[in-house]
């Protein structure tokens, strides 16, 4: 979620660009923009009270006030499960390339795929990405994945964020059993997260690796608040495989045969 409020300049109680509008009544108007911009897909929960009260610089009350406002104009709707927009528009949902972990294969007979996690300090560059001080543990997820005859060999190294694992219950759960020998069922990682409330994006950056015919991808997700969630490297042998990503071009909702689109490479 992107703040509206200028930095070093949060809202007051008595604060307003308008002397005669609400406070509440302009937070009410930024979220709807936030709303509308993306920022919050359809479907999508909204943050705790808490936590909006913190991104506008405000008391809880005003974003109570300022929601119920909303839901009074069927843009947000509350649940037991929190509150949620309602805008018009395709639900927020898992797109294909957004698996995890990054470029895991679809298990089918004769492949072998084995995913562990460990409670280690991560590589250097990972924790770099993280924000975690250099030498602090954190969950580290392992995954390997080849057909029978060692073909499509994949190996992925993921590294998890303080924030992933303090507002991601499932993943919490994991640090008592992370010795590096039991089978970790992570797939369903980016699942858990949406369901904490948490906006994910990503960026995939390939690069080839020198002297090999391998490439790496690195994959970086971070939540609505720019806070980093997760890091993976995974390393593909390019003469062997070939990794597909699929996307939708903007404003061909019309076309639906040319809104999709599939790009196979080898690097």
């Amino acid at each position: 979620m992107a703040r509206t409020t200028p930095p070093g300049h949060p809202a007051t109680e008595g604060e307003t660009e308008d002397p005669g509008e609400p406070l509440y009544r302009r937070i009410a108007t930024e979220l709807l923009g936030e709303l509308r911009d993306g920022t919050i897909p359809p479907g999508e929960r909204l943050p705790g009270e808490r936590r909006l009260a913190g991104h506008f610089g405000v008391s809880r009350e005003t974003v109570r006030q300022a929601l119920e406002l909303l839901r009074r104009e069927g843009l947000v709707a509350t649940d037991r499960r929190g509150s949620h927009a309602t805008l018009p528009g395709t639900p927020t949902g898992a797109p294909a390339s957004l698996t995890f972990p990054v470029g895991a294969g679809t298990a089918t007979p004769g492949t072998v795929a084995r995913a562990t996690v460990t409670w280690e300090p991560p590589p250097p560059e990972h924790a770099e990405a993280l924000g975690l001080a250099p030498g602090r543990p954190t969950l580290i997820h392992r995954y390997r994945y080849a057909t029978a005859d060692g073909r499509g060999l994949r190996t992925a190294v993921t590294s998890f964020s303080a924030v992933a694992l303090a507002e991601v219950e499932e993943l919490a759960r994991y640090r008592d059993r992370a010795d590096g020998t039991a089978a970790a069922q992570l797939r369903r990682a980016y699942d858990w997260m949406r369901r904490a409330g948490l906006t994910l994006h990503h960026r995939d950056a390939i690069t080839p690796l020198p002297s090999t015919p391998s490439v790496r991808v690195t994959r970086q997700v971070h939540d609505q608040y720019a806070r980093p969630l997760e890091i993976t490297d995974l390393v593909v042998d390019a003469q062997q495989d070939a990794l597909v990503y699929e996307f939708t071009l903007p404003g061909r909702a019309a076309r639906p045969a040319a809104a999709g689109a599939s790009r196979r490479t080898r690097p």
